[in-house]
């Protein structure tokens, strides 16, 4: 009986020491097919940099819908990652809703920091419910704090697919609020203005949503005409520009300094309408309005680096909605109706910077042409199979609302909206008479990157009462796009030199339960998962007495 007793002495003494030796050393074996436990290098590099506690506060606590327990669950265990390779990484699960009192004023608070609630329809044991689940983190670092959505939705997703959706981006939106907390050196990134763009009110939300990553800065080429030099020097300090649907022709002498800086390695990302025409002049127009090509004396630009913007207008089938007003007084009605000249682009996630977004929203866009040269060039957007080009000038009636589309005459789809161009930039004026002289001049550059984007739109936010709206977000239908999203991603790919954007490539597949085995096959587990261990035990007992009574009987 003395050495049974030494024996569970050891075993316990041995016990203690692995749990102390584990308490000092962290590991863990990734089994998982897609490996999504195993952190990627850049966000390694990132989460390193840190030297101070960072507090990451998730507000996924208490009782929440089972989805969302399968989303906490990832959420701790990828910030347990993080905390394996930086300890100054710590995290509390919080339950904003606790206290049931104060419910109503936490609710507004939150909403108020711009925290946005899921409503969750919850069925249990044949009962509906709606619940509100704030599905968000809030990373702290000193004095600054950055918001972490934790839930992805997408238009038309089912429960596994937005769980899926959102697992997957989560190591991206943590190592991306980690970068905003950790960046010391910002890059710089110039607003073009002198050729009509948009005003900063329509740029706004973009505009702060990039603050926290770079410095912002605007560039006016009205006086390329008197100091050219003076401009394009002005401009290389800036690593990024952003064209922003000018409605002016530019001259050769500013399409040269422009040229001067992407050859020289500054990136762009041009939104360009090649149609004028906008709803407010249809609505003012009393229904109709009439579009016309637009001259901005960039076709040879752009026909340099492989796209051609036809200045036709993109039909398509999968449309975002306009609100029309009918009736009068207060018995006014509005309602959504379809508008085939605002397609509603899904991405094919072929890219970083398309992988796993909302759908785009355009307005009045014009297809391109992806042309056969050296440069490298990826469709990031393209419109639906089923639509088609309208050619101009055009008059554009409400009219067309009443009459149902013909869908056989939409043949001719999967237009390119977007282009992502990547090489080593050639001037379009090599080899040609120059507008003007310049210093320093390159015929070819480095290795860079432009996006053409055909529309301007894309990057106009909505204003109510004079102040900006989030971008994406259409006040009239109340829907939510992924316009913002989508620049916000052009914008960091094109800037980032860490390959933080890539981790936004990675798959995770997170498998769920069926619900509706759940509830049809509910009883039958129930007496399995009770069932069989009691007569395991029982069957296991009588056994034992059977062996013990066969060894001790004389």
């Amino acid at each position: 009986m003395s050495k049974f007793f030494v024996s569970v002495l050891k075993a316990v003494v041995v016990v203690i020491i692995l749990n102390l030796i584990a308490g000092f050393v962290y590991t863990r074996l990734d089994l998982t097919e897609d490996q999504r436990y195993t952190l990627s290098q850049p966000a390694v590099e990132v989460v390193q940099k840190f030297d101070s506690p960072v507090i990451v506060d998730v507000l996924l606590d208490g009782n929440i819908p089972p989805e969302f327990s399968k989303l906490k669950t990832e959420t701790i265990q990828l910030l347990e990652s993080f905390a394996s390779k930086n300890s100054n990484i710590k995290y509390n699960l919080v339950d904003p809703l606790e206290d049931e009192s104060q419910a109503q004023q936490t609710i507004a608070e939150l909403q108020g920091l711009g925290l946005q609630p899921a409503n969750v329809t919850v069925e249990e044991n044949g009962k509906v419910s709606q619940e509100l689940v704030f599905p968000w983190a809030m990373v702290n670092y000193r004095d600054n704090t950055v918001k972490v959505p934790l839930l992805k939705n997408k238009l038309g997703s089912t429960a596994e697919d937005r769980i899926n959706n959102s697992v997957q981006q989560l190591e991206y939106a943590f190592a991306d609020a980690f970068t905003k907390l950790s960046i010391t050196d910002k890059k710089s990134i110039a607003v073009i203005k002198g050729n009509g763009e948009l005003d900063d009110l329509y740029l706004a939300d973009y505009l702060t949503t990039i603050r926290d990553y770079y410095n912002i800065g605007a560039i006016t080429l009205d006086s390329v005409a008197t100091s050219p030099q003076k401009v394009l020097d002005q401009l290389k300090n800036f690593d990024l520009a952003v064209v922003a649907k000018p409605t002016e022709a530019f001259t050769d002498q500013e399409k040269y300094v422009l040229d001067q800086f992407v050859v020289q390695g500054g990136k762009s990302i041009w939104l360009m309408d090649q149609v004028a025409m906008e709803m407010d002049s249809i609505y003012s127009g009393e229904g109709s309005a009439f579009a016309l090509p637009r001259d901005l004396n960039l076709k040879d630009f752009f026909f340099q680096y492989g796209v051609r913007i036809n200045p036709v207008l993109v039909n398509d089938m999968y449309f975002t909605q306009i609100v029309l007003a009918t009736g009068e007084g207060n018995d006014s009605q509005y309602n959504p109706l379809p508008w085939y000249y605002n397609p509603m682009v899904f991405s094919r996630n072929n890219h970083p910077i398309n992988t796993n977004i909302e759908a785009v929203r355009y307005q009045f866009t014009s297809p391109m042409e992806v042309l056969d040269n050296d440069y490298q060039k990826t469709v990031l957007l393209q419109s639906s199979p089923l639509s088609k080009t309208d050619g101009i000038p055009r008059q554009i009636s409400l009219d067309i609302l009443n009459n149902p589309p013909d869908r056989e005459s939409y043949t001719n789809g999967d237009l390119p909206l977007a282009v992502l161009i990547e090489g080593d930039f050639v001037s379009m004026y090599k080899n040609r008479v120059k507008p003007l002289e310049l210093q320093n001049t390159e015929e070819q550059g480095p290795e860079n990157k432009m996006i053409v984007i055909s529309d301007g739109d894309v990057i106009k936010n909505q204003l109510r009462n004079g102040r900006p709206l989030e971008l994406g977000y259409d006040k009239w239908t109340n829907s939510f796009y992924g316009n913002k999203e989508f620049l916000v991603n052009c914008t960091n790919y094109l800037l980032d030199n860490t390959g933080l954007i890539n981790i936004r490539n990675r798959k995770v597949s997170i498998p769920l339960l069926d619900v509706e085995k759940i509830v049809t096959q509910k009883t039958r587990w129930q007496l399995i998962n009770i069932g069989i261990p009691v007569v395991l035990t029982l069957v296991f007992g009588i056994f034992f007495n059977y062996v013990r009574k066969r060894k001790f009987t004389v």
